[in-house]
């Protein structure tokens, strides 16, 4: 067996390709771990808005809050069967209503996006104890103000602090606070008054939804039956985390898929040019080779040191771009929420598994890149190398 030290200083005196190579495969490393954070990173932050003790009721058929519509008159007794199952107190549960409104982005020209707009009631804060107001102070009930989220401030025009904009034409209403949930998919929304949604956007005497929150988790099962098998109420109930999940599913699947796609056609980019490069090392080592057949290495051993050659080179790559993407972890970006069409702000999302994968990858970049060349480099003759 070829000592390990003489791999070791091929990588270290040929700095120039090994530092050519091990960038190609950092780079390939880097963009397939950052499109796994960044679906990851969209499941996290809609994960974050869900409690484990909490149940959404809706109307049967929709599959989202925009979709829904449960009368006033229904969510008393939502409430109070609820608090027959055992629901926890102040307050057992909110109503909302969910709509959207176009406004313009700040720093592009005539660049507009959807927001969400929550009417929420007053005790909405008291329900979602996770939910602080960091600057500012809450909206006053029954008037025009409102409070925006910490990861959707000051991106669109006249969602700061002190700012007005219309959330409906001629309806401007005042932003009076900022608040934050964790990271959750809350802190992209604008939360006003519910009577306010109500009358701008013609829902009165409707929500979107109704949020219970049970004394615990286990007594979900008893009320749901409770709720839906009452056909005349026709509405769903599901646990927050099941419904944030399918809201999350496809949004990040889609950018799992796309970034892997050109992980993908970047990895073969990178194996080819691993292949270029240890051929060339192959063709500048031939009497190398021969002197290490001549010592009697065999063709083995010959094959196995050029691979764990190249498997070392693809891991030190690897190891480089998976660190470089934890640098991602401090980035926000927005997108298109495929469950409300509207803007969501998150960050890419690390876990150690993630960083596994990665680094997998471009190990086994290295040993498919690297095959090829090493069998090349095992066939060489010694008496043939020592004339070269």
């Amino acid at each position: 067996m070829i000592p390990v030290r003489y791999n070791y200083r091929n990588l270290v005196v040929r700095k120039t390709t090994t530092i050519a190579a091990a960038f190609g495969l950092a780079l390939v490393v880097f963009v397939f771990a950052a499109a796994q954070m960044l679906g990851n990173g969209i499941k996290k932050t809609l994960g974050r808005s869900a409690a484990p003790e909490n149940a959404i009721v809706m109307r049967r058929g929709s599959s989202s809050e925009m979709e829904s519509g449960i009368e006033e008159s229904q969510v008393n007794l939502i409430l109070a069967q609820a608090a027959q199952i055992g629901a926890s107190k102040k307050p057992p549960g909110v109503g909302e209503v969910l709509v959207v409104v176009l406004l313009e982005k700040v720093g592009t020209v005539g660049g507009v996006s959807n927001v969400t707009v929550r009417g929420v009631p007053e005790d909405v804060f008291a329900f979602r104890s996770s939910a602080k107001i960091t600057e500012g102070r809450a909206a006053a009930p029954g008037t025009d103000e409102v409070v925006v989220g910490a990861g959707i401030r000051g991106r669109f025009k006249g969602l700061e602090l002190g700012q007005s904009f219309e959330i409906k034409k001629n309806r401007p209403v005042k932003v009076v606070g900022v608040f934050a949930d964790g990271g959750s998919s809350f802190e992209s929304e604008v939360w006003c008054d519910l009577h306010t949604a109500r009358t701008a956007f013609g829902r009165e005497g409707y929500v979107s939804s109704v949020r219970v929150r049970l004394d615990a988790a286990g007594k979900f099962d008893a009320f749901k039956a409770l709720i839906e098998q009452d056909r005349q109420l026709g509405l769903n109930v599901q646990r927050e985390a099941d419904y944030y999940a399918k809201q999350s599913e496809m949004t990040a699947d889609f950018l799992t898929i796309m970034g892997t796609m050109i992980a993908v056609l970047f990895s073969i980019g990178a194996m080819i040019g691993a292949t270029i490069t240890m051929n060339a090392q192959v063709a500048n080592r031939q009497r190398e080779i021969g002197t290490l057949r001549a010592l009697g290495f065999s063709r083995s051993s010959i094959l196995t040191s050029f691979l764990l050659e190249s498997t070392a080179l693809a891991f030190l790559g690897g190891g480089v771009g998976a660190i470089a993407s934890l640098g991602l972890q401090f980035v926000k970006i927005t997108m298109l929420n495929a469950g409300t069409w509207s803007e969501i702000v998150f960050s890419f999302e690390p876990t150690p598994a993630i960083l596994m994968r990665s680094v997998f990858l471009a190990g086994f970049m290295g040993v498919v890149g690297g095959f090829l060349p090493a069998i090349r480099a095992a066939r060489v003759s010694p008496i043939e190398a020592m004339r070269a």
